[in-house]
């Protein structure tokens, strides 16, 4: 765990109060840990630490959930903020473990787009599953839709595609004609038969970001689907891959705050802060992450050549079907996950 000390602690300190005075003032903040936790610390926690004189201490885990039941479970939880997928945070609330929220004390989060918010959470990220293509097999007219992917006799090659059914039922979905803004609730058994028809050209179901990136970069598959930021980063190494917006699966992760969290007025706040436009903005300067608040496009911050690599930027999420987490968390949602594992099981 690491500390971040707030201006306003800091000062009280030095003219002699000490912290104690200022101990309510703090919270505890969970994120994933890694590049991506470093990057919200330079661009988000640390300014919003100093302009609201607080302490932000910060934890890091890859998967937040088991520990948030335990928490909440006891009693007595530890964490304040969470950024978790959104998922675990509209499941948390349905089960009483995350607090609903009062955007009347969250108006940078009341002002984003609804389909960005839930009564239980903020998005505060957001990544692409996109298809992505070696420029070397498609030096011109490269595959640019999920019926391009399917299609293996006008785009020979060899294809990867995430051993997960999230995004993945989704592209399979628009493979088959379905416009990325009427995919929900899902059809579920349709997502599976266009699923078989290309099971027998997938060359590796992928578990990891990492992977998926080694596929590409090492030329063992041809396209995949994948995370935009994994294709960029090996393109940025000099790897000949590429990806299109067009038609892929907006992703985030959101902020939420455990039940019973105890510092709750201090969460609130820093919520607040943490999804401002400006601080939103400083995040894709550090990482290839877009922002949860559509309004950082509207600041200085982000020049326009650099937007326009960004998911969430305005144009590139108009090309791309919102996740649903409300339909991924209800229980036809959990069936069809379940479902998953019979199917890669065949």
């Amino acid at each position: 765990m690491r500390q971040h000390f707030g201006l306003g602690c800091a000062l009280l300190g030095a003219i002699g109060f000490g912290t104690a005075a200022c101990a309510a003032e703090q919270i505890t903040f969970v994120s994933q840990g890694g590049a991506y936790q470093a990057a919200q610390t330079v661009a988000i926690l640390d300014p919003a630490a100093k302009k609201l004189g607080i302490t932000i201490n910060q934890d890091s885990i890859p998967d937040a959930w088991p520990a948030i039941k335990t928490q909440v479970g006891s009693g007595k939880p530890i964490w304040d903020v969470v950024d978790t997928p959104t998922g675990n945070c509209l499941r948390g609330g349905e089960q009483g473990l995350i607090e609903k929220l009062d955007f009347s004390k969250i108006p940078n989060g009341a002002a984003m787009p609804e389909a960005y918010r839930s009564p239980y959470s903020v998005s505060y990220e957001f990544y692409s599953s996109v298809l992505a293509y070696s420029q070397k097999t498609f030096p011109k007219d490269a595959p640019n839709s999920w019926v391009d992917f399917w299609d293996v006799k006008k785009f020979p090659g060899r294809r990867a595609l995430r051993n997960h059914p999230f995004a993945t039922l989704e592209a399979a979905l628009m493979a088959d004609g379905v416009a990325p803004d009427k995919l929900y609730p899902l059809d579920v058994d349709r997502a599976f038969r266009k699923l078989e028809e290309i099971k027998p050209h997938i060359t590796v179901w992928w578990t990891s970001g990492a992977q998926s990136a080694q596929l590409l970069n090492d030329g063992e598959v041809d396209m995949e689907m994948a995370w935009n930021g994994r294709v960029s980063a090996v393109a940025k190494e000099g790897a000949k891959v590429s990806f299109t917006y067009n038609q892929g699966i907006l992703q985030s992760t959101s902020l939420c705050i455990l039940k019973g969290a105890p510092n709750l007025g201090t969460a609130i706040k820093f919520l607040n802060e943490a999804v401002d436009p400006v601080h939103q903005a400083n995040l894709p300067l550090q990482i290839d992450y877009g922002p949860g608040n559509p309004k950082a496009f509207e600041t200085n911050v982000i020049k326009p050549e650099r937007a326009a690599q960004l998911p969430s930027e305005p144009a590139n999420a108009a090309k791309q079907a919102l996740m649903s987490y409300a339909w991924w968390s209800s229980p036809a949602g959990e069936a069809a996950e379940k479902r998953w594992a019979s199917f890669m099981q065949k």
